[in-house]
Parts: C-alpha cells; sequence; structure tokens
C-alpha cells in the first residue's frame, strides 16, 4: 500500500504571522533601535536642562541685581537702641550718635463727631498743615437717613480714593460716646493730622471739630532726631527713623537716649561668615552643575559594566561642559585660586577658607569684581559669562536644548510614520504568505486524495 503524503504539513497562519515578521524584523529593530535612542536623547536633554536651570537660579541668587558674595555687618553696642545692615562697599569703620528724638505718627480723637441732616460740601482731612483728601458728606451718608454717624465717617475716611493707606480711621466707643481716631501711617511732623471744615454748610457739629479742645492728640507727629558723634554734636532731622546717611548703611533706632547718657557706637566691618557661605554656596552650585553635565557625556567602562552616558558621542554637549570648565579660569588678572576656590583632579571646585579671609582682607571688593552680576543691568565678570553662555543652551525659545528637543521630537514623529509603514509591510506579505499556504495545503490534500485512489486501483492484497 503506498504512503499518504503528511510532511512537511503547513498552518498556514503560523506559517505566515513567522514568514511576514522575519520579512520586517530587520527594518522593525532598527526603528526600535532608534527609538530608544531618541526617547534616550529627549530624556538626556531634558535632565541637561535641568541642571543648567538649577545653576542659573542658584547664581541669580548669589550674583543678581542688588547680591554680593562679599558682605558687611553692621554692629551697634546697644541693640536697644537700634540696628542696621550694611551694602558690600560700605566703608568700614566706627560711627557715634546720640538719638535726641525718635520719629512718631500723627494719631487725634475727635469726640461727638456726627454731621447734622441736610449738611453739604466736602470735609478736608489735612495733614502737615496741606490737604490730604477730601470727603462728600452726601456720599459718606452710606444707610440714606440724612445723618453722618461718626462710624460711617470713619468708613467714608478709609475709603476715600485719595486716601490710598495715608491714614486709617477707627470709632472707639465708651459708654454713650464715640470717638473718632485717626491715625497716620507715616511718621514725621509732616503727618500731623487735622480737618478742614470751612467748606461745609449746615454741619454744625463737623463745623465744631475745629473747636478748641475738640480735638486730642494721641500722639503727636514728630521728625527724628540723632546727633552725629555726641549729644551736642551735628543734629540730622528727618521724618523716617530709618536713615541712610552712612554711605552704603542703613540704620534704624527705635529708642531715644535719656539726656546725658553716652552715645551709641555703630561699627562697620567685614561678615566673612556670610562671604565664605555665599563663596560656598557659588561652589557647590557649580559642582552640581559640572558633575550633572560629567554623568552625561561619561564614555562609561565595560569592565566595571559602568554604562555610557546619553551624551558620551556627542561633541557639543561635551564642547559645552570644556566651556564651563574654561569660563571659570579666566586669562589674565585675578583667578578664583586667589581666593581659596581651588579646581580639583576632578574637575569640581572646593573652597580653602583660610586663603578666602586673607584675600578678602586684602582686596575686600576683589572678589565680587572676579565673579562679577547676572544683573541685566550692568552683567560682568565670570557670573555674566556663564549665564550668557548658558543662555544659548537653555534659552526657552531658541536656545539649543530647545532645539534639539524639536529636532529629537521630528524624528520621533519620523520614526512612528516608518513604523506605520512596516505593519502595512508585514500585513501585505501576510496576506501573501497566507494566501500561498492556504493554496500549498489544498494541494497537499489533493494529493493525498490522489494517493489513497491509486492504491485503491492499483494495490494489491497481501
Amino acid at each position: 500500500m503506498a504512503s499518504v503524503i503528511t510532511a512537511p504539513t503547513y498552518d498556514p497562519v503560523t506559517t505566515a504571522t513567522a514568514l511576514a515578521e522575519k520579512y520586517v524584523s530587520a527594518r522593525r529593530e532598527m526603528i526600535a533601535s532608534q527609538t530608544r535612542q531618541a526617547t534616550a536623547t529627549e530624556r538626556g536633554l531634558t535632565d541637561l536642562g535641568s541642571v543648567i536651570s538649577a545653576f542659573q537660579s542658584s547664581l541669580a541668587s548669589l550674583t543678581g541685581t542688588g547680591k554680593t558674595l562679599y558682605a558687611q555687618s553692621v554692629a551697634f553696642s546697644d541693640t536697644s537702641i537700634g540696628t542696621g545692615t550694611a551694602r558690600a562697599d560700605a566703608p568700614s569703620g566706627t560711627y557715634a550718635f546720640f538719638v535726641k528724638q525718635l520719629a512718631t505718627p500723627s494719631q487725634v480723637a475727635f469726640s461727638g463727631l456726627t454731621g447734622d441732616a441736610g449738611a453739604t460740601g466736602q470735609l478736608g482731612v489735612m495733614m502737615g498743615g496741606t490737604e490730604a483728601f477730601k470727603i462728600d458728606l452726601k456720599t459718606a451718608d452710606s444707610n440714606g437717613d440724612g445723618t453722618l454717624s461718626t462710624r460711617e465717617l470713619a468708613m467714608a475716611i478709609n475709603a476715600a480714593p485719595g486716601n490710598a493707606g495715608k491714614m486709617t480711621a477707627s470709632v472707639v466707643t465708651t459708654g454713650t460716646t464715640s470717638e473718632l481716631i485717626l491715625s497716620s501711617k507715616a511718621t514725621g511732623a509732616d503727618s500731623a493730622i487735622t480737618l478742614d471744615t470751612s467748606n461745609l454748610t449746615d454741619a454744625d457739629n463737623l463745623v465744631a471739630a475745629n473747636a478748641p479742645g475738640a480735638m486730642r492728640t494721641l500722639s503727636q507727629a514728630k521728625n527724628a532726631i540723632i546727633n552725629v558723634g555726641t549729644e551736642t554734636g551735628t543734629p540730622v532731622e528727618q521724618a523716617s527713623n530709618t536713615f541712610t546717611n552712612v554711605e552704603g548703611v542703613t540704620m534704624t533706632f527705635v529708642k531715644a537716649h535719656a539726656s546725658g547718657a553716652a552715645p551709641v557706637t555703630m561699627t562697620v566691618s567685614a561678615n566673612l561668615a556670610t562671604a565664605t557661605a555665599n563663596v560656598q554656596s557659588f561652589i557647590t552650585a557649580y559642582n552640581a552643575l559640572k558633575n550633572g553635565l560629567a554623568k552625561l557625556i561619561t564614555p562609561g567602562d565595560p569592565s566595571t559594566g559602568s554604562a555610557a552616558g546619553t551624551f558620551a558621542t556627542d561633541g557639543g554637549v561635551r564642547a559645552l561642559h570644556d566651556r564651563l570648565v574654561s569660563l571659570v579660569r579666566p586669562a589674565g588678572g585675578a583667578s578664583l585660586a586667589s581666593f581659596g576656590i581651588i579646581a580639583t583632579k576632578e574637575g569640581t571646585l572646593e573652597l580653602r577658607p583660610d586663603r578666602l579671609a586673607t584675600q578678602l582682607t586684602l582686596t575686600p571688593n576683589g572678589l565680587d569684581k572676579l565673579i562679577g552680576s547676572t544683573a541685566a543691568a550692568a552683567p560682568s565678570g565670570i557670573a555674566s559669562e556663564l549665564d550668557k553662555y548658558l543662555k544659548s543652551w537653555n534659552d526657552a525659545a531658541f536656545g539649543q536644548i530647545a532645539q534639539r528637543k524639536s529636532a529629537t521630537q521630528d524624528v520621533q514623529s519620523t520614526l512612528t510614520e516608518r513604523e506605520a509603514l512596516i505593519d502595512q509591510q508585514f500585513n501585505a506579505a501576510y496576506q501573501r504568505y497566507l494566501a500561498q499556504f492556504t493554496q500549498l495545503q489544498k494541494m497537499q490534500g489533493v494529493m493525498n486524495q490522489n494517493v489513497s485512489l491509486f492504491d485503491a486501483l492499483f494495490g494489491k492484497d497481501d
């Protein structure tokens, strides 16, 4: 008897799927590899932007407008008399002051101050003899009963457009008596509060505000007076208790001297602790940036299983790393090393506090001149060069990171389109192979039927 054809046999679906996958596998793997690379690049660019942004923020906080690394401190011999602060450029020295009088705000009280029904005109509120603002009595009558109460008058004063925080009005009630209390925000003789009722008619009670004894002074408006040196020294008078007469120094007095008391001394000197902390903050921020970049460009080490960084073969990012190193080592003139900021063999920075203190004593403003400022109005020094260069990378609209991200996203879009095309090619190959192997399966069936027929016709019995 002849044998039936049983091998090879084919499942059309399984065979077609395997052959179609083999047909596109090389291209699919290439796209998968390129997609992984594009994804890693985008993630690496995000990491790069983050370390740069962190450094820029630290740099701005240390060297931005009004910021300096070097610091001066102000010490008062009696802190119950006053306190102060100094800019980095304030001259060192000791100064003496006798506080003769503190500046005080004006506070006055009016009793029985109400408006009569039918009163017209405007109530003038004066400060230092000059009109500060006016109150329209008709609009001040908030409940429309024709009578202006003490509380309504206080509300009108507080809400007056011309007031703008110059003074506050409140009501103090004792028994059946309500007093209007007016308090100036500013100190000084020019804050003295009075009322002008000359433009009012039919308002007897308000007009009486200017009668003798109608107004009580709770706090007299006075200027501050300090004498330079001793109690009989040169007087300095002003409306505020905060003085800026010593260059670069702001001093605020909170207590006056008793007659015959010893003057208070104020000493301006270098604040090395703050300056050292500021320099260390600069070093820490730079090292974080340096280490972040080094991680992205590391070549890796196969012997230890250390993976290469995302930009290990990227010349642009490596150039960024090298440029930063050169920017903190300006050619000519003073160097960071002279202020104790030393480069390590790894390329990071470290501080030698003793050397910093010595150099700051010799050249107090030298460090800030060297490192400079990122202030937009007057950029200078190392800080300005670092900030300008980093902006060429990290600018949100035109920086290299933004441009690279855009290009990477374009690549990812192209890869997505190519992946869709490969899916189409896979489907076409699958349908072609499915048809072929389905036909082969049918032919195999027909041949098996023919073999059975031949056996029936020509076979011999045993």
